[in-house]
């Protein structure tokens, strides 16, 4: 390489170099600010779910040391204490409930799932389960208990199958046999029943003396 060659070399080199150096001072603070954004947020996503876990974690410390109270009026009155929030709240409100009908507190309860019921932003699932808890409470009034289950017997829904075996029984307890045994057979009927309920609903309609509706359904499986 001829010495022309290599000082048009080392001068293109130079340039190279200067334009990269004033990239670097006019763009350099966006990969400055890019670096901050990842670790800042990967910093705050760490201590989001470290509080997280602490929340948890004494919710659940909370729910036990109320749970361990011998008296069943102490233990309903710590778990209404308790506080959390998204299911942990959810697990809180049904065992606070359970505690306070074991107290004798119905009327607190009923409140206690009413309110579960009615919750946003929650699990579907958990609205059911204290809608479910709430119909089985003897204390509440046959129109709500049968309006309760009617809506968690949808079609497709999780807890259906049981609901239409609490209003078979609310049929009988009003002495509605024939619509009793229509609920039974429709829950025997039902691809997704389970075992202990299918034989639950038979032994129903048995102790009915209606063993003839057992008839086409038995027929209608072979």
């Amino acid at each position: 390489m001829s010495e022309s060659d290599s000082f048009i070399s080392e001068v293109t080199e130079e340039v190279q170099r200067d334009k990269l150096y004033g990239y670097v001072r006019r763009y350099g603070w966006i990969a400055a600010l890019a670096i901050i954004l990842i670790v800042g947020g990967a910093a705050w996503n760490e201590y989001r779910k470290a509080t997280a876990e602490a929340a948890a974690e004494q919710t659940g410390d909370a729910l036990l040391n109320a749970l361990r109270l011998d008296a069943p009026e102490e233990r309903a009155t710590a778990l209404a204490a308790v506080t959390a929030e998204g299911p942990a709240a959810a697990i809180a409100a049904l065992t606070t409930a359970a505690a306070q009908q074991e107290a004798g507190d119905e009327t607190a309860a009923a409140d206690t799932l009413r309110g579960l019921i009615t919750a946003q932003d929650m699990p579907p699932i958990y609205n059911d389960l204290a809608a479910f808890k709430l119909a089985l409470l003897p204390s509440v009034a046959d129109d709500e208990r049968r309006a309760v289950l009617e809506g968690l017997a949808a079609p497709g829904a999780p807890l259906s199958l049981l609901a239409q075996e609490q209003l078979a029984l609310l049929d009988l307890q009003v002495g509605d046999e024939d619509a009793a045994v229509a609920q039974l057979v429709a829950i025997i009927e039902d691809a997704g029943v389970s075992r202990g309920l299918r034989e639950r609903a038979i032994g129903l309609i048995v102790a009915m003396g209606a063993e003839e509706q057992l008839e086409g359904v038995f027929n209608a499986s072979q």
